[in-house]
């Protein structure tokens, strides 16, 4: 009976040093997924020349790192890829981020959206930081907003600001109510 203890102890003791390696390692792997996400957003807000007329957007799949969004130059397009390259853990990156047409039209638009969203009801605070909350992508004459703000008016002054502006065809308002990630 004493032999069936033991074996009992040690075959319990044995299972729960091995639930807890497996806890270990399956924390230590979302540790390290949730820490490769924070490096290739810290990576995307340090690009040098992205601003509030661009937009990138990622997913992570394992350890390729796919690119989206929109973006006014090819500089922003290459220096994101080349810097989410160099994320610890990435081992490939898809660069799906398009490059927006050049034109007068749209750069005439881009100027009047950023002033009359700037000058609506407190909106500018989003517009400040070196990373703006809030992104405004021009493509052909459409509008979408990005980004993230602190609350629901916040979100429809910003959708109502775009609207106003002669020569939009449309907006689209993506923006997401988040009082913790906005300006």
């Amino acid at each position: 009976m004493r032999k069936i203890n033991k074996l009992l102890v040690l075959s319990m003791a044995f299972l729960a040093i091995a639930f807890v390696n497996v806890d270990a390692q399956s924390y230590s792997g979302d540790a390290s997924a949730m820490q490769m996400e924070k490096d290739v957003r810290k990576q995307i807000l340090k690009l040098p020349y992205y601003e509030v007329f661009d937009h990138i957007e990622y997913s992570i799949q394992g350890n390729t790192v796919v690119l989206g969004g929109k973006v006014r130059n090819a500089t922003n397009r290459k220096a994101a890829e080349s810097a989410i390259k160099r994320v610890s853990g990435v081992e490939a990156v898809v660069n799906n981020i398009e490059i927006l047409p050049v034109g007068g039209f749209d750069e005439r638009l881009r100027v009047q959206l950023l002033r009359s969203v700037a000058s609506t009801g407190g909106l500018s605070r989003y517009l400040w930081p070196v990373n703006p909350s809030i992104r405004l992508v021009v493509d052909r004459g459409h509008v979408t907003l990005e980004g993230h703000v602190a609350n629901e008016t916040d979100s429809d002054l910003a959708n109502i600001a775009a609207r106003s502006v002669s020569g939009v065809f449309s907006v689209t308002n993506n923006l997401v109510v988040d009082s913790e990630k906005a300006g």
